[in-house]
């Protein structure tokens, strides 16, 4: 973890957001810019990929000369998505799709295959600028702006998935309250690392038990322990993440957007993802579900978006049949809620105290029931399930 080492700090965070408010102009740009580049050169040269690794800087390089071809309604913006998600399904995908392809032996199989730093994540901000300057919603930036949106290191490793047009205003006038920031900065940092260190890691201790050898010399009733801990560690650990990083961005004078709203105590599924991993679920959204033609068709139509999108989430999160299916298991959740509801909301919120709980008791079991196919393997999943439900 990037977050819990001392050069994070000393080396990068508390410098980078010094410079950063005693600058202006290009200058700022610039200077984060040059600190998110060494950021990038150490964590990947020592974590990540090595000098490969470090070779993938060039990515940012040439997105940020690309994007000067990038206007409303320009085919250069099309081609610009379609080299990013060229780049995310090469270092992530290359060898789980050429696997699928060959049966046994793989002789296209990337050996050396490593993921570069943040690769998840800046793949999906180079998608947002493009599509968003494909439809005009977006202004094109100075290139050292843009560049400064990609290197901003604090949610290049993990999140929050931030938009250019909400980053640009705080790069060209940050917050002037310093002390504000830094108190509520630091204080947010420090809740991320006690939620990482004192909850998620504590829960490590019954969630390494999620193998099939634990499995099957487990007693039955210890199973479901297993897997809602499993529940509260990703919880845990994912929201530490973004709590440092939203943090770590108030030092500079940045609002960062929140990535969680306490998800495990809603209603339904849907709201339940309205309030886990937000900047993802907005992202998807906005950039697959109303590509595909949104909410404006007939109801298989809206059925089969919903179902593309959180298939998409599932592959996003890891290369495994385990994802896709995990993916498709919210997909279908999220499809039996819209069909139950009517996609009315609004009377959620009216339904009677016995109704609600029986809602998040509901969706708290289905969620956590998908945590399964997300911790294991398809074949370990499936037989941890068969034990749990059917002895």
């Amino acid at each position: 973890m990037i977050f819990n080492t001392v050069a994070y700090y000393l080396a990068f965070l508390i410098p980078a957001a010094v410079v950063f408010r005693c600058t202006s102009g290009p200058v700022r740009a610039w200077s984060s810019v040059a600190f998110g580049v060494a950021f990038f050169t150490y964590y990947s040269a020592t974590q990540f990929g090595g000098w490969w690794g470090v070779a993938c800087v060039l990515l940012f390089v040439w997105e940020g000369t690309f994007r000067s071809f990038y206007r409303p309604g320009a085919r250069a913006c099309l081609a610009g998505v379609a080299v990013s998600v060229g780049v995310l399904v090469a270092f992530k995908y290359w060898n789980f799709l050429t696997g699928l392809a060959f049966a046994g032996d793989n002789p296209v199989r990337w050996e050396g295959a490593f993921l570069p730093l943040g690769v998840s994540f800046f793949t999906f901000e180079f998608i947002h600028y493009a599509v968003d300057r494909y439809r005009g919603k977006v202004e094109r930036g100075t290139a050292g702006e843009y560049l400064a949106f990609l290197f901003f290191f604090p949610t290049m490793v993990a999140g929050p998935i931030k938009r250019f047009q909400d980053f640009l205003p705080y790069l060209r006038r940050p917050s002037g309250d310093w002390a504000t920031d830094w108190n509520r900065g630091v204080t947010r940092i420090l809740t991320g690392l006690v939620k990482k260190f004192a909850v998620a890691d504590s829960l490590t201790a019954l969630t390494d038990h999620l193998t099939r050898a634990d499995i099957a010399a487990a007693e039955r009733w210890v199973l479901p322990v297993w897997l809602f801990a499993y529940g509260w560690k990703i919880y845990f650990d994912f929201s530490a993440y973004s709590d440092i990083a939203i943090g770590s961005g108030r030092l500079f004078g940045i609002r960062i957007p929140e990535n969680f709203d306490w998800p495990y105590f809603r209603p339904n599924v849907a709201e339940f993802w309205r309030h886990w991993h937000m900047s993802l679920y907005k992202w998807l959204v906005d950039y697959v579900f109303v590509s595909l033609g949104g909410s404006r068709g007939s109801t298989a139509f809206v059925c089969r978006n919903v179902l593309i999108v959180l298939l998409v989430s599932g592959i996003w999160h890891g290369a495994g049949l385990n994802f896709v299916v995990w993916g498709l298991w919210h997909g279908v959740l999220l499809v039996v809620h819209r069909l139950w509801s009517g996609g009315q909301l609004a009377a959620d919120r009216r339904r009677s105290k016995a109704r609600w709980f029986a809602g998040w008791l509901l969706t708290y079991v289905c969620v956590n029931v998908g945590w399964a196919f997300f911790a294991m393997d398809l074949d370990t999943a499936l037989y941890f399930l068969g034990r749990l439900f059917l002895g």
